[in-house]
């Protein structure tokens, strides 16, 4: 198999060298990690100024939750849809029109000064992201053949998106403190307009040319299923598992996900082919990505209540103190091609989960510690290369031996995947430390720890799920 990307083999000879092709692959390649970046950065960016966002624009303080929820329901709920529409419609087309969107409609919120405008904003926002995310994903899929080349796009790719959750809860504090949340918006636009002047010269349209008619009864329900599923999610976090509405949500989500499997067993051209997610390599893989998004991001939230709730820092404070966590994704994504390459797939999976957990247990015993802060910043930046190198076994596992056709679903697949899991690992350890007594005074070191013990054992239980279930790739079959 040529290591040369698809892209590649269209351009003529006489037009463009190899050396001027390559160049237009890297700056292609720098184009989309760019808006991965940017999408990931956005989830987290706003949390630790709303308070101020509400003062300024007028927001009640019960409502301040909408700012984020708007945002994390869109963006979650949309993304298998505008997948398999980049399949069918065309991923250069969608990912442009996509980073047109955000930039307006950052723009839109950067100047809002009422609480309709903002929440409109971010509704486009996530709407926006949803379009976008599973589009980058698949024009890398496609640009670069399965192999060495995959891998590392996909590694750089999942790097940055890692990194962009912690830059952002950094970048939200600064931008808050020296100059305004606002810009927290304004430099959506400037990235979008980068994008926009940049992409259309280096990223190659590819789409199905087949005539195919999208499945809209699945569409519908799949989407509105997604977004029950995550707003129930959202409320169990900002509110409690007790909450009616998150349990209403919940139970509808069920519902719809139910009706969304009977359509696409009937439908002539369902939106997702049951077959697909009958392969091993995307359903098994693709749980291992809701698990490896789940317990770390859970694990950044235990820790900023540790820091700020026990040790008494501030939240700008506790922002900067995940920045090693922050080197530590980089890292990962950076050395995670090569471990795949050596062990495979489905080993790198479960060595990320198994030295993620290890790396867990040193946090549960943090206030017996003397130099408790090293042992969190070492134990951080170890559970951070190792989370990584799970994501990226995650994404290389959920995205192999996929026709080009296909490549948006399966990206669509991942990138909700990786927003589900983003959602759900919050509410779960914040209800298990709150079951420990963290919500009590003088008890919030207790459920923290129960709350991290818990995710490290889930870690170690996800390693012998996937062991078992995840397919062996032919590097490990001949081990």
């Amino acid at each position: 198999m040529t290591t040369e990307s698809s892209a590649t083999r269209a351009v003529p000879a006489e037009q463009d060298g190899p050396t001027a092709v390559r160049r237009r692959d890297q700056v292609a390649l720098f184009v989309l990690l760019t808006a991965s970046f940017t999408l990931a950065v956005d989830f987290s960016i706003l949390n630790v100024a709303l308070p101020r966002i509400g003062a300024e624009v007028g927001f009640a303080l019960a409502d301040l939750q909408w700012i984020s929820t708007s945002f994390a329901v869109c963006a979650a709920g949309f993304t298998l849809f505008f997948g398999r529409c980049a399949d069918l419609f065309g991923r250069r087309r969608q990912f442009l029109a996509g980073i047109a969107l955000l930039g307006v409609s950052s723009l839109l919120g950067g100047l809002a000064d009422v609480p309709w405008m903002l929440l409109l904003a971010r509704v486009v926002q996530g709407l926006a992201t949803a379009a976008v995310t599973p589009a980058a994903l698949s024009l890398l899929t496609t640009s670069f053949p399965e192999g060495p080349m995959r891998r590392r796009a996909l590694g750089l790719n999942g790097a940055l998106m890692a990194a962009g959750f912690t830059t952002g809860a950094i970048a939200g504090g600064l931008l808050t403190d020296l100059i305004s949340w606002r810009w927290a918006f304004f430099i959506n636009v400037i990235v979008a307009a980068f994008v926009l002047v940049a992409g259309p010269a280096v990223l190659r349209e590819s789409q199905s040319h087949d005539r195919v008619r999208l499945d809209a009864p699945g569409a519908v329900t799949v989407t509105l299923a997604l977004i029950a599923g995550v707003y129930g999610l959202t409320q169990a976090g900002e509110r409690s598992w007790a909450d009616p509405h998150c349990w209403a949500s919940l139970v509808a989500a069920a519902v719809l996900l139910a009706v969304f499997v009977l359509t696409e067993r009937v439908v002539a051209q369902p939106l997702v082919p049951l077959g697909i997610l009958a392969r091993r390599s995307v359903g098994w893989g693709n749980l291992a990505g809701v698990l490896a998004f789940a317990t770390e991001t859970s694990v950044v939230f235990l820790l900023t209540l540790y820091l700020q709730k026990v040790r008494g820092f501030t939240p700008l404070q506790a922002g900067l103190a995940f920045a090693v966590l922050g080197i530590g994704t980089v890292l990962g994504g950076l050395v995670a091609p090569r471990v795949i390459g050596r062990i495979g797939g489905r080993r790198a999976i479960v060595t990320g989960f198994v030295v993620q957990a290890a790396a867990t247990v040193p946090l549960v015993l943090l206030d017996d510690v003397a130099g408790w802060l090293a042992v969190l910043l070492a134990a951080t930046f170890l559970g951070g290369i190792a989370n990584l190198v799970a994501i990226v076994g995650f994404m290389v596992t959920a995205t192999s031996g996929l026709p080009d056709t296909e490549q948006g679903l399966a990206t669509g697949l991942a990138t909700m995947s990786q927003q589900v899991g983003i959602t759900l690992g919050t509410p779960v350890m914040s209800a298990v430390a709150t079951a420990a007594g963290a919500t009590t005074a003088g008890h919030v070191l207790h459920g923290v720890e129960v709350a991290l013990a818990v995710n490290a054992a889930g870690c170690v239980a996800a390693a012998l799920i996937f062991a078992l279930a995840l397919p062996a790739t032919r590097k490990e079959a001949l081990a």
